[in-house]
């Protein structure tokens, strides 16, 4: 997947349009407009911006860490072996979160 696709799907999944997130990160609806279609790579501090506000790694964003999420929570967690059970809870812990954040940045 390409980065522009990575960053319009972080962005739909928050139910955000181009100018509302251009607008919550500080640039333009145009430059984010090349940025997901892939007509121009964001700068250090966009793709910072874009990564903090997503809650994810700016490798992430440009498609080098291809782990699947649930995967990647619970690595940063501790070595235990999880069950899918536990990470399918991990999982709709991290939705909630999301949800309360973007129902924040909407403030």
């Amino acid at each position: 997947m390409k980065f522009g696709d990575r960053i319009a799907q972080l962005r739909n999944k928050q139910n955000l349009t181009q100018a509302g997130l251009a607008d919550k990160i500080g640039i333009s609806r145009a430059s984010l407009s090349h940025y997901e279609k892939s007509r121009r790579e964001p700068d250090y501090a966009t793709l910072k911006k874009l990564a903090d506000f997503f809650d994810v790694s700016t490798d992430y964003i440009l498609g080098r860490d291809q782990q699947d999420d649930k995967d990647t929570i619970a690595a940063h967690h501790d070595s235990d072996n999880w069950t899918k059970e536990e990470l399918d809870e991990i999982e709709r812990f991290k939705e909630f979160v999301r949800i309360k954040r973007a129902e924040k940045n909407k403030e």
